[in-house]
């Protein structure tokens, strides 16, 4: 080989050299190809290069793709991750009315948290949650006609869906609770008065017409507007199938941010009047009352007549 037939030096020397790596290229390239102990030899010919090959495969090094080779790829990886994130964890909706205001006004974009439903979460009472048309909700409202484009960005979750009939309200009641409204009154959960001055439009009233009490089947939802006098909500659904309420998997998932515009940026968190004392101890009395009064009902001719047939034993002593 070329490097053990140089003269004037032994082989450890040359190990030592060519152990110098890329300092002893640095150093030979500097010095127009001459080693450090003053001998001529070609300029490729340092020990470095050839350790180098030894080590390796010999094969010269690869050439870098191009970026625009390389641009097809990651826009591919990149709406298969955004069609993922859009199936199973957070999808963008835009609103499309104001029956949500001022909690939500008309053309924000709100993110919809589509995970947890897939780990058994239910909605809960509180919170803002939209939901497919259950049928005969949205039989007038006219949807826009997007063109392929906004479909397509709509379909792998970069833009908010225009074609699908999905509506936004916020859960009132849940299944096993009893809800009721008096004209020009407050909205009464298993009994309890629910003061909503912190999400109701302003001036707007809980309720303008009477409805109720309202028995909410299981696995189901009772849903209203924050702007009680401009939305049609389950109040207004009453004659069809379910009496307005709304099956528990009809629901996407839960709003929990308004994403855009950016002024408006805010978390859309369950209100402080939901986790007032005795919503669910009344909710769950119910159920347990009929039980209760049917072993009470059962037991009190036992007991008339153990009292009878002691006051007639000690009648005839």
């Amino acid at each position: 080989m070329a490097v053990g037939a140089r003269s004037g030096h032994d082989g450890p020397e040359d190990r030592a050299d060519g152990a110098r790596g890329e300092n002893v290229t640095e150093e030979n390239n500097s010095g127009g190809g001459t080693s450090p102990s003053g001998d001529d030899r070609p300029e490729h010919g340092d020990g470095a290069e050839g350790t180098d090959g030894a080590e390796g495969t010999g094969a010269r090094p690869r050439k870098q793709r191009s970026f625009w080779k390389e641009l097809p790829l990651l826009i591919g990886i990149a709406l298969i991750l955004a069609l993922l994130i859009k199936t199973f964890l957070v999808q963008a909706f835009s609103i499309p009315s104001e029956s949500m205001m001022n909690t939500l006004k008309k053309g924000d974009r709100v993110l919809v948290d589509k995970l947890t439903p897939w780990f058994g979460s239910e909605p809960e009472r509180g919170e803002v949650v939209v939901f497919h048309d259950p049928g005969g909700w949205l039989e007038t409202a006219e949807t826009p006609k997007p063109n392929a484009i906004q479909k397509f960005l709509s379909f792998i979750g970069l833009m908010p869906s225009a074609e699908e009939k999905d509506l936004i309200k916020r859960v009132i009641a849940v299944g096993g609770d009893t809800v009721s409204c008096k004209e020009g009154g407050k909205v009464v959960l298993n009994g309890k008065e629910l003061d909503e001055t912190a999400y109701l439009y302003p001036g707007s009233v809980p309720c303008q017409d009477s409805f109720g009490p309202i028995k909410v089947p299981e696995n189901r939802i009772w849903v209203m507007g924050d702007n009680r006098q401009n939305s049609l909500d389950s109040r207004f659904h009453q004659e069809l199938p379910g009496g307005g309420t709304i099956a528990d998997d009809q629901v996407v998932g839960r709003a929990v941010v308004v994403a855009w515009p950016l002024t408006r940026w805010a978390t859309l968190p369950v209100p402080d009047v939901f986790d007032q004392p005795g919503l669910d101890q009344a909710a769950a009395a119910a159920p347990a009352m009929a039980p209760a009064a049917a072993g009470l009902a059962g037991a009190l001719p036992l007991v008339l007549w153990r009292r009878r047939k002691r006051s007639t034993r000690h009648t005839a002593e």
